[in-house]
């Protein structure tokens, strides 16, 4: 397999895509892959920013704003779409592998051309099915990945420019997407020492397009009345993950058990690759910068806490780029092809544990889908409604839609976490007063005091059957 792929023709494009989609297809249209629940957070988001919501104004959501412009036009295109979030993270993972390999290739980064790259990005890339759906990290990486490229010089005479503004641009986009990205800056720093004859001001450069896409969002959400809430449920928020989590991913026992096998064979494969000799200057070069790729990549990974939907995602590059070293030909001869070959096994056996019964048992690796959102039981007959949750529990958003701005609980706690305070109370009466949902689900116990406090937005809510379930009579419109 290796051999086939090792060239740069048509057929192995074809063969590519034909490999991903056997690894991919057969799980989905055997089981399915259940709606994820940052999945379920970005399609509330769309739904929001689709009806005009402005956010970190009028939506209290870690998001970041890029991402969420994002599923708001997805959602502009078909009311929860579904298929078009699995389609478009396809998508992303086929055109960040061939990406990578394009730029590798150009660059003459290694001794050998060829399709290797894009073969083990995609391959180790099915591993889990937490890249089959769509996150604010699998955007923001596409950007990270197209920044490569302008990173490194075209000629003798070093940077141009425009080239490195806009890899610091990228890079910035990416930070828009998901915060910790703008850590890649770092890799940027390195290219620019290893390769740049004016290392200050080649620096400088990149931190002005590092710094424009954040002056455009501070600038526009100045004038939109939105910036202090964007510093405070943007900015803190995504490294304060570090402590807490990120939302709507996988719990990190889980996570670290499925990264064990990308990170065992990305451990040997940088072992193998500082041990080769390199020819040319740049290859060798080129190789430091993919090990500051590497330590950025952990950082990122846990500045999320490790749990943030797609994480899988920040290993690709450093693996497909070192794996190209476990490929070389040596004695035996036929130990590279069945080095390939076991691991495409094992991303098989993972991927598919599930079809095979006691293998989940037996790998100590649950599903993903079993971490997934489902529907609550008691609020079977509360469809099509618009609710206000009090909770952390989102179930109820997956047949109903959020009506306040207080969709991250985390968030919303800001306020109705200090209900002894004029000002929060306050805000919470502007912010729901203005148009008081039809269904209110209390899961904290909160209506009472509520009802005390606020009686001409909370007073008309009478109990709707599940516990904690409330509807608002016509007195209170």
């Amino acid at each position: 397999m290796l051999r086939f792929f090792r060239g740069s023709l048509p057929a192995q494009l074809l063969g590519l895509l034909l490999l991903l989609l056997a690894l991919r297809l057969p799980l989905l249209l055997l089981q399915g892959l259940p709606l994820t629940a940052g999945e379920l957070r970005a399609m509330l988001v769309g739904e929001r920013v689709h009806g005009g919501a402005l956010p970190y104004r009028d939506l209290y959501d870690r998001t970041a704003p890029l991402a969420a412009y994002l599923f708001g036009g997805l959602d502009w295109v078909g009311a929860r779409p579904i298929f078009l979030y699995r389609a478009l993270a396809l998508a992303l993972l086929l055109l960040q592998a061939l990406r990578l390999n394009f730029v590798l290739n150009r660059a003459d980064a290694f001794p050998d051309r060829g399709y290797l790259v894009a073969l083990v990005y995609l391959v180790v890339g099915c591993l889990s099915t937490d890249l089959d759906a769509l996150s604010p990290l699998l955007v923001g990486h596409t950007f990270v990945l197209f920044a490569l490229s302008a990173l490194l010089p075209t000629s003798r005479e070093g940077y141009d420019n425009r080239r490195l503004f806009r890899a610091g641009f990228l890079v910035g986009l990416a930070g828009l997407c998901y915060l910790p990205l703008v850590l890649f800056a770092g890799v940027g720093l390195l290219a620019v020492i290893i390769f740049a004859a004016n290392a200050f001001r080649s620096f400088l450069l990149l931190l002005c397009g590092l710094f424009f896409p954040y002056a455009v969002a501070v600038t526009y959400f100045l004038y939109a009345g939105a910036l202090p809430n964007f510093v405070q449920f943007h900015l803190e928020p995504a490294w304060l993950s570090f402590r807490t989590g990120a939302p709507g991913g996988l719990p990190l026992p889980v996570q670290l058990r499925l990264l064990a096998l990308p990170a065992a064979v990305l451990l040997l494969a940088v072992l193998r690759g500082l041990s080769t000799p390199l020819g040319p200057v740049f290859q060798a070069k080129f190789r430091q910068l993919m090990v500051a790729w590497l330590l950025v990549d952990l950082a990122v990974l846990a500045a999320g806490g490790g749990t943030a939907p797609g994480a899988l995602v920040l290993l690709l590059p450093s693996l497909a780029y070192f794996s190209l070293f476990l490929w070389q030909a040596g004695r035996p001869a036929w130990a590279p092809e069945a080095t390939f070959l076991l691991l495409l096994a094992a991303v098989v056996v993972v991927r598919y544990r599930t079809l095979v019964p006691g293998l989940e048992t037996v790998l100590r690796l649950p599903t993903e889908s079993s971490f997934s959102t489902r529907p609550d039981p008691a609020l079977t007959n509360l469809r099509n409604q618009h609710l206000l949750v009090l909770g952390s529990d989102q179930r109820a958003y997956l047949t109903n839609s959020s009506a306040t701005p207080y969709l991250d609980w985390d968030l919303a706690l800001r306020d109705f976490g200090y209900l002894n305070q004029y000002a929060a109370v306050v805000r919470i009466g502007r912010q729901v007063g203005a148009d008081p949902p039809p269904y209110l689900l209390d899961q904290s116990h909160l209506l009472p005091q509520l009802r005390h406090l606020l009686p001409s937005v909370f007073g008309s809510y009478v109990p709707a059957g599940p516990d904690g379930l409330y509807r608002r009579t016509k007195t209170g419109k």
